[in-house]
């Protein structure tokens, strides 16, 4: 959906695991080995990563001012609480956090969102407003108030309902 560059460092792990799931066809890459290997999953994996993924995609409606009909984004706690996060020392004196089990997927995202949230970037992930497409993007607005991942599809779709509306409600004020 969103033609734009992906988010910056380890969130574009997270937009790419939201965007998995394309929410107006049904397709899931997860369902595909290519699609699985992208994230180092095994079939037996799949379930924990799409709950996952529908927990970031909670959370990520949640920065855009949206609920998810039927998650919560504290969900997300219970998956970071499995990926456990320690503090490393590299010889230059700089401190970074890194998963304590770095070859999960969990962790991975884990060590993701801990940095984005250091460095401000984790609310600017969010996902698209419309009901039939929830794509995460990255909002590099000026004022962080995107609404939609493309103007020109979904944003010109929203707008076109809207004057439609207007259109057929002789009451409605202009």
């Amino acid at each position: 959906m969103n033609e734009k560059a992906p988010a910056p460092g380890g969130l574009s792990l997270v937009e790419a695991l939201v965007n998995t799931l394309d929410v107006e066809t049904g397709t899931d890459a997860l369902d595909t080995t290519e699609g699985r290997a992208v994230f180092g999953l095994a079939e037996r994996d799949v379930p924990a990563a799409r709950e996952l993924r529908e927990a970031l995609r909670a959370a990520c409606l949640a920065h855009a001012g949206h609920r998810a009909p039927d998650r919560s984004p504290a969900v997300l706690d219970s998956f970071l609480a499995e990926a456990p996060l320690l503090v490393t020392v590299a010889e230059d004196g700089t401190a970074a956090l890194r998963p304590a089990t770095p070859d999960t997927l969990v962790s991975r995202i884990a060590e993701a969102l801990a940095a984005a949230a250091a460095d401000g970037t984790w609310a600017r992930l969010k996902a698209c407003e419309a009901e039939d497409c929830q794509w995460a993007y990255y909002d590099r607005s000026p004022a962080g108030r995107r609404r939609w991942c493309s103007m020109s599809v979904c944003g010109a779709r929203a707008k076109m309902r809207t004057y439609r509306a207007r259109r057929s409600d002789p009451d409605a004020s202009v």
